[in-house]
């Protein structure tokens, strides 16, 4: 039997008023006539996402949802060429504290899923310093909200640059770059474009990180693979991590636009998964990516709830018979 438990991406469609994605451009920052007073402003829409984050956690929990990703955008400018003489840590710490602890009081599992500019792969060496930087900064946020660091941020694997085989043998030749304790952060997805499941594997077994199987790219992008014969591999990739097995479920839009994650999840296309699955492993934590975000979630349970081939455990999570 495997236990199934759900999770949803950075914003909540329910709460009002809780945008933890509150920004600020460079072009608006440098247009105030106070350079310390805009750091202020900047510090101020930081700590605002930072309590959306809180309130989001809040109601959560309070729907039992024990997994979270946050989103990457909780400090505007963090990491801008222009802005490094800004200590951005220092005036946040006393919410990130405060999230961390939430976290832990309720056994919530939170990550990050850093932006697609994070190219591990890149040919250029100005992305990859950048890439880094990006990096750096979730390994600081987690830090300072006390979260073990290892395998809380999922990347994709990068820029395919029309040539597969070159592309995955750079990121192994970039990853040298990479510190370890960010090195120990990561996990690596497959795509619906560039590298495939059996792609990304290659790399996981080649650095020891785990992967992170998305079911939705996957068929829309495989070329002929069969995930089930690769699962065990993906299982095995997670045999050092201290967090269950984590995967990502969305279903297309539409066959026109197979690509885009449509607003809820097909159930029936997720159990088509988790029939494969079942008895692979104790525990399974699901990240639903589909556009109605926690809205979503509550639907998906809905759905479940009618089935005979499960037991429920809570309001977002059961058990597969």
């Amino acid at each position: 039997m495997t236990i199934v438990r759900l999770g949803f991406v950075a914003m909540s469609m329910e709460l009002k008023n809780a945008s933890p994605s509150q920004t600020m451009t460079y072009k608006q920052f440098s247009q105030l006539q106070n350079r310390e007073a805009g750091k202020r402003k900047l510090e101020r829409i930081a700590q605002a996402n930072l309590h959306s984050t809180l309130r989001i956690l809040k109601h959560a929990a309070a729907h039992d949802i024990k997994f979270y990703r946050m989103t990457s955008r909780l400090i505007p400018l963090a990491n801008h060429g222009e802005l490094l003489d800004w200590d951005y840590m220092k005036p946040l710490t006393d919410e990130l504290h405060e999230i961390g602890v939430f976290a832990a009081k309720h056994k919530m599992r939170l990550d990050f899923h850093p932006d697609h500019f994070v190219l591990i792969n890149s040919p250029k060496t100005e992305v990859l310093k950048n890439s880094v930087k990006t990096l750096q900064l979730h390994y600081k946020l987690l830090k300072k909200m006390k979260i073990n660091t290892m395998h809380r941020c999922v990347m994709h694997v990068g820029g395919n640059y029309k040539e597969t085989d070159v592309a995955l043998e750079r990121f192994i030749q970039n990853w040298a770059y990479v510190p370890v304790p960010l090195q120990e952060m990561i996990m690596l997805e497959n795509d619906d474009t560039s590298f495939t499941m059996d792609d990304a594997l290659y790399l996981c077994e080649k650095l020891a990180v785990p992967l992170v199987f998305d079911y939705h790219h996957h068929l829309a992008f495989h070329h002929d693979e069969n995930w089930t014969q690769h699962w065990p591999r993906v299982v095995e990739s997670w045999k050092r991590s201290p967090l269950p097995l984590k995967m990502h479920i969305s279903s297309p839009k539409s066959e026109k636009q197979f690509r885009h994650h449509a607003d809820f999840v097909e159930a029936d296309m997720f159990f088509d998964f988790l029939k494969e699955i079942k008895g692979s492993v104790d525990q399974i934590d699901c990240m639903i990516e589909s556009k109605k975000k926690d809205m979503a979630l509550f639907q998906l349970m809905r759905d479940v709830k009618k089935r005979s081939d499960i037991e429920i455990i809570d309001q977002a999570s059961f058990l597969l018979k």
